[in-house]
């Protein structure tokens, strides 16, 4: 796996003296390579319409099978496998990694594509590469339909890639404008790919375009907020299999923001289709909250134990904490991938893409203005959420009482979500709900982390007793979680709900 930041020039060379452009020292040609690469698609394009490469490729110093997903402007991030047998197709390992864009679908060969490729290796002060400047020539061809061309791409090397981008950008800037001296200019296709289905007549057919709404319209603003939490289910998608760094917080987190506007907007799009999906979205959220609450758990007990002065560590408590989380992690970890796999999972993705392609709108509340529209629906939950209030704070101390604070907290994030989606159209009186519904979510959710601990902290005691292990740390820990608690809940209660 590595970070693939490039960018694309139409030329057709030679290529210009680049040694004395901004930090490049010298220059070295390196041997020509000939390269040999087939690259897969479903039969609608649906990954290069997400601007996702998979490819099998010969010749060169990096053989095999190479998976390109996009990170931003002009950067890719490339993980490989071994070379297999073209008959076999593409490993699972990679197609998993894109089972979101493919769905119900396999990936098929879509185009062959054959590159000479004359390298020059770029190098600073010292000899240290910067970039790799190419000029390829290309012959593509799809079903007995060849087209050729010749480009230059110039990649940092990979000690840039790990520098500063604004050290990146200074090489690839001064390699661009020596380049566009001699007449190359950036290329349109971000890709080979792209350009090579382009020029065979093999591009994908887009599908219809939805109707156009009036840019102050409901229907616009919802499905604009609607689209961009679809992009990152499906985006972070590879992330949460790969296990990144808060990946399925993320993930959690748009299914939540799609959910809440499905609920909130739903005077602008019809519920008799968005409730199912509405319930799917909760069943993968929920679903992905065990990995992300079980890592939350852990590293609040982490802390708290680290808080503890030595006196009142009494046993290896520290190590029994450790086997209770890798216990934990290995069922969560394996219960993500297999949602991400299941029927259910991909059904949902399908309905998701069906929702944006053919949204189920309510004309009359679609066409209004999304002013008036969003507005309200932020009222309406910033109301229920005020109602989930007072009947917490009504009910007595104890069990009954935390599970209202929760359903308080559950209401606070839709609350605050709707008032999210709405920024973009009614302005302050949605960022303050938002604000405000933020700091409210935040002492409820430190308040319902507190219970959820409680009850981790009595499960470490049994077992640490039923080891012959000291259980005393594990209450004084429950006793400061109980504070932790009351205090959040008081704090929640002094906090402005709108």
């Amino acid at each position: 796996m590595a970070l693939e930041h490039e960018r694309k020039y139409e030329f057709a060379g030679p290529l210009p003296t680049l040694a004395g452009a901004g930090p490049v020292a010298t220059e070295r040609a390196l041997p020509v390579r000939h390269l040999v690469a087939r690259y897969y698609d479903t039969e609608d394009g649906r990954l290069a319409a997400a601007g996702i490469t998979l490819r099998r490729r010969t010749g060169g110093e990096d053989a095999g099978w190479h998976l390109k997903l996009p990170v931003g402007d002009g950067v890719r991030e490339e993980i490989h496998a071994p070379l297999t047998d073209r008959d076999e197709g593409p490993p699972s390992e990679l197609t998993a990694l894109v089972r979101s864009r493919l769905r119900h679908a396999t990936p098929r060969p879509v185009i062959d594509l054959i590159t000479e490729r004359r390298p020059t290796l770029l190098a600073g002060v010292g000899g240290a590469p910067l970039a790799e400047a190419v000029l390829d020539r290309v012959t593509a061809s799809r079903d007995g339909r060849i087209t050729h061309w010749s480009e230059v791409e110039v990649e940092l090397a990979p000690a840039q890639n790990a520098a500063a981008p604004e050290v990146g950008d200074a090489v690839l800037d001064a390699v661009e404008q020596r380049l566009t001296a001699v007449g190359a200019r950036r290329s349109d296709a971000p890709s080979k790919l792209v350009r090579a289905l382009a020029e065979t007549g093999g591009a994908p057919t887009p599908p219809p375009a939805p109707p156009r709404w009036p840019a102050d319209s409901a229907a616009a603003h919802v499905l604009d907020y609607a689209r961009r939490q679809v992009d990152a289910i499906l985006t972070l998608d590879p992330a949460v299999r790969r296990d990144l760094p808060d990946a399925v917080h993320r993930m959690r987190v748009a299914s939540r923001r799609l959910r809440a506007l499905l609920r909130s907007a739903r005077a602008v799009l019809d519920q008799d289709v968005t409730d199912h999906l509405a319930a799917e979205l909760r069943h993968l959220g929920a679903e992905l909250g065990v990995d992300r609450d079980r890592e939350v758990l852990t590293e609040r007990l982490t802390t708290r134990l680290d808080e503890l002065p030595e006196e009142l560590r009494v046993g290896p408590v520290a190590e029994r904490l450790a086997a209770w989380d890798r216990e934990r992690r290995a069922e969560s970890r394996a219960l993500v991938v297999r949602l991400l796999d299941s029927p259910r999972h991909l059904d949902l993705l399908d309905a998701l893409h069906r929702l944006l392609a053919d949204p189920p709108l309510r004309p009359r509340a679609a066409e209004r203005p999304a002013r008036k529209v969003l507005a309200k629906a932020m009222r309406r939950d910033r109301d229920r959420l005020a109602r989930r209030l007072r009947a917490a704070y009504a009910t007595p101390a104890g069990p009954d009482h935390d599970a209202a604070l929760h359903a308080a907290r559950k209401a606070a994030k839709r609350a605050r979500y709707a008032a999210e989606a709405a920024v973009p159209a009614v302005g302050k009186p949605a960022r303050r709900q938002a604000k405000r519904c933020k700091a409210l979510q935040r002492a409820l959710g430190d308040h319902q982390d507190s219970v959820v601990a409680r009850a981790a902290l009595r499960e470490l005691a049994d077992l640490a007793q039923e080891a012959g292990e000291p259980s005393f740390s594990y209450g004084v820990l429950h006793e400061r979680e109980a504070a932790v608690a009351a205090d959040r809940a008081r704090a929640a209660a002094k906090l402005p709900v709108g």
